[in-house]
C-alpha cells in the first residue's frame, strides 16, 4: 500500500459510462493506457481534481482507488512538494474544458492550428491530467521535456511517464 505525500498525483480509472466514454476518446487518440483520471494529493487526506463542475478540493476517499501513484517515482524536494500543492489549491475552481479533449486529438493527428494551440495553452480552463501539469509546471517541475506545449497531457501520458 503506496502512503501518498503532499504534491504527489495518482491516476485512476472512472467506472461506468463516463469511464466508457473515456477510454473511447482516449482509444481515438491512440492512447491506450488503463487509466482516465488524475488528480494531486495536497495533504491531511485531501485531493485537487479538474471536474466537469470546474476543480475541486474533495477528500481523497471521494476519488476512484488509485491504480498508481507517482510517489517515489518523481524526485522532488518537501519545497517542491509545497509548491505544487498550493499550486493546485490555486486552481480549484478553474472551469473544465471538454474542448481541449478535441485540441489534444488534433494534436495527436498532427493538426494544430495556431488559435488551438493558444486555447489549450490558456490555463484558463483544464482537464484533469492539465491540471495535475500546471500545478507541477508552476512550482518549477517539468514532467515533460519533448516539446510539448504546456497543457498538452493525458491521464495516458502521466501513465507512461510513471511506467517509462
Amino acid at each position: 500500500m503506496v502512503t501518498p505525500q503532499p504534491g504527489d498525483f495518482a491516476l485512476t480509472e472512472i467506472p461506468g459510462a463516463v469511464g466508457a466514454g473515456i477510454k473511447f476518446g482516449q482509444w481515438l487518440n491512440g492512447d491506450g493506457a488503463p487509466v482516465e483520471h488524475a488528480f494531486v494529493y495536497v495533504g491531511e487526506g485531501w485531493i485537487v481534481q479538474a471536474m466537469p463542475g470546474g476543480a475541486q478540493y474533495v477528500p481523497l476517499s471521494y476519488a476512484p482507488e488509485p491504480v498508481v501513484w507517482s510517489t517515489g517515482k518523481i524526485p522532488l524536494t518537501d519545497r517542491m512538494r509545497t509548491a505544487i500543492s498550493s499550486n493546485a489549491l490555486s486552481l480549484v475552481g478553474t472551469p473544465y474544458s471538454f474542448a481541449d479533449y478535441g485540441s489534444l486529438a488534433l494534436a495527436r493527428f498532427h493538426v494544430r492550428p495556431s488559435w488551438v494551440t493558444d486555447f489549450v495553452a490558456d490555463t484558463g480552463h483544464m482537464i484533469c491530467s492539465q491540471l495535475v501539469d500546471e500545478a507541477y509546471l508552476r512550482a518549477g517541475v517539468h514532467l515533460f521535456d519533448d516539446g510539448r506545449i504546456p497543457g498538452d497531457v493525458t491521464p495516458g501520458d502521466l501513465w507512461r511517464l510513471l511506467h517509462g
